[in-house]
């Protein structure tokens, strides 16, 4: 009896926690609040120099990109969706931004970077190591920011429960510490420094150099 009326809370906590969230955004005018309450921007900006290029996959509503303009030399946003780009061209513009609609794992923009930014987007990719070894390539540092599984124990008892756990329907996984570390490291990256804030991960990362040697020596061996 009680697992059923627990069951009924947690799906509800689900559904207005999702719908908090739209009409959060629209109380905002557009942009979520946890821009400005998590104020995660700092993060990004703290990790790049001046002059930098950045390239700023998933870049959304472009508010981030923006942020990281004003520091930047160069940002480039790119985002699967047409309407957000069309908002960040609109509300988020500026002379050092350029702003591309299109799908990363297949239209990553020619040139290399001195840092890239995945902000709340490694758990939309399903096959995120290969994603990783992809994009390592085009810069010397990957600014990263994942949700946590295991940030409140409502989270874990809905898993538990069987229930809908995660805080976006399409997000392939959400992390533990380990998990981030070990898809890192399969993807031949090296965690440099991370913090753990509001049940997500904020990390800094780069090539690991001699994973890429081991795989050069592999490949030439085999050819």
């Amino acid at each position: 009896m009680y697992k059923v009326i627990i069951k009924f809370i947690l799906r509800l906590h689900t559904f207005f926690y999702r719908l908090s969230g739209i009409f959060s955004v629209k109380a905002e005018g557009g942009v979520h609040p946890k821009h400005r309450l998590m104020d995660y921007h700092r993060f990004f900006i703290d990790n790049i120099n001046l002059g930098d290029n950045i390239l700023d996959i998933g870049c959304g509503n472009g508010f981030l990109a923006y942020d990281l303009a004003k520091k930047a030399k160069m940002v480039v946003g790119i985002d699967l969706d047409e309407r957000s780009i069309g908002f960040a061209k609109k509300r988020f513009s500026a002379s050092n931004i350029k702003y591309l609609v299109g799908d990363a794992l297949k239209d990553l923009p020619v040139g290399d970077f001195d840092a890239i930014v995945l902000s709340n987007v490694l758990e939309h990719i399903e096959d995120r190591v290969k994603f990783l070894k992809e994009i390592k390539t085009k810069a010397k540092k990957i600014l990263i920011r994942v949700p946590m599984i295991n940030r409140d124990w409502i989270t874990l008892y809905k898993k538990e429960l069987g229930l809908e756990w995660k805080s976006d329907r399409s997000h392939f996984t959400e992390y533990t510490l380990e998990s981030f570390k070990n898809e890192l490291e399969k993807a031949g990256l090296n965690l440099i420094k991370y913090s753990i804030q509001f049940g997500e991960i904020w990390a800094i990362s780069n090539k690991n150099i001699l994973v890429e040697s081991k795989e050069l020596t592999s490949r030439n061996l085999n050819s």
